[in-house]
């Protein structure tokens, strides 16, 4: 039983890897990326953890499955903050389609989507009449 339990938990987490694999190719920018492979990521290696941790059947792995678990959780969410805050402020474009930036708005207007170039505006510096 505990066979079917650990192969149930094998796929799911490898299915969950998948979408985070393929969320980080197909998805437009850094911070979408970024939510992609923190998300489904997690969640993916902490099924095939579980699943680990159910074929062994032993104390101490189950507790080293269940720590490493625990601790990807609690750093993967932070970790993927802040690598996203650093491409922000790095200037990264966002997303043509981006339509709340909460961090640009607290900065003062200072962040990449105040920079971006309306959609009438050509790729061409404008002419100065002197």
């Amino acid at each position: 039983m505990s066979a079917f339990i650990a192969s149930a938990l094998l796929i799911i987490g490898s299915i969950f890897c998948l979408v985070a694999a393929v969320g980080m190719l197909r998805l437009p920018d850094t911070l979408i990326r970024m939510h992609a492979a923190t998300k489904a990521g997690t969640l993916g290696a902490g099924f095939i953890l579980a699943a680990e941790a159910v074929v062994a059947a032993e104390l101490g792995t189950t507790l080293k499955a269940i720590a490493a678990i625990v601790f990807l959780f609690l750093t993967a969410p932070v970790a993927a903050h802040l690598i996203g805050r650093a491409a922000y402020h790095q200037g990264i474009r966002l997303f043509d389609k981006t339509w709340i930036d909460e961090l640009g708005d607290s900065l003062s207007g200072n962040g990449p989507i105040a920079d971006k170039p309306s959609s009438d505006a050509s790729d061409e510096p404008a002419e100065s009449d002197e």
